[in-house]
């Protein structure tokens, strides 16, 4: 049997954290989905296609990992990716209460789709998708928390926009 995780979030952009996760689940899974949501409840600065061309990217080589979009319900995609693993990161302590409340919703919706919490080297335990867009939106160095192709974009689109206000 083939074992397949999803790892859903709306990566906003990808970061050195989120990489970190995927390269330890993709050790213990057969199979790693980097499934970047529509969020309606978040306005992401990058679009969904940007957001999947930057994890694309930075996750190239890893062959088996695949990275896609999706909106809805992720215990749908997971059903239609065959994913029987949901992979979430956790921080801080101050994460899982969310990540818990979102972990036992997920398995009364399909009770044969397991979540697993993973926690990020310590090194990238503090870094967060929003700080690297507030860091690059005020002109700061980011390239330590996030691949070149992400960085260049960064500094592209927020400083500009940071400009015209």
């Amino acid at each position: 049997m083939i074992t397949t995780a999803i790892y859903p979030g709306t990566f906003d952009p990808i970061t050195n954290g989120h990489v970190d996760l995927v390269i330890r689940a993709s050790k213990l899974f057969d199979k790693v989905i980097v499934a970047i949501a529509i969020n309606p409840g978040k306005t992401p600065a990058f679009s969904l296609q940007e957001r999947v061309d930057f994890a694309e990217q930075t996750l190239t080589g890893m062959t088996n990992v695949e990275v896609c979009g999706f909106e809805g319900l992720l215990v749908e995609v997971a059903k239609q990716k065959n994913a029987n693993v949901i992979i979430r990161g956790l921080r801080a302590v101050s994460d899982f209460e969310h990540e818990f409340q979102l972990a036992s919703m997920n398995r009364k919706m399909e009770p044969d789709v397991e979540t697993l919490f993973l926690t990020p080297a310590e090194q990238f335990s503090y870094i967060s998708s929003s700080l690297v867009r507030e860091i690059a939106a005020l002109g700061g160095d980011v390239s330590e928390f996030v691949a070149p192709c992400v960085v260049t974009e960064l500094k592209a689109k927020l400083l500009n926009s940071s400009n015209k206000g």
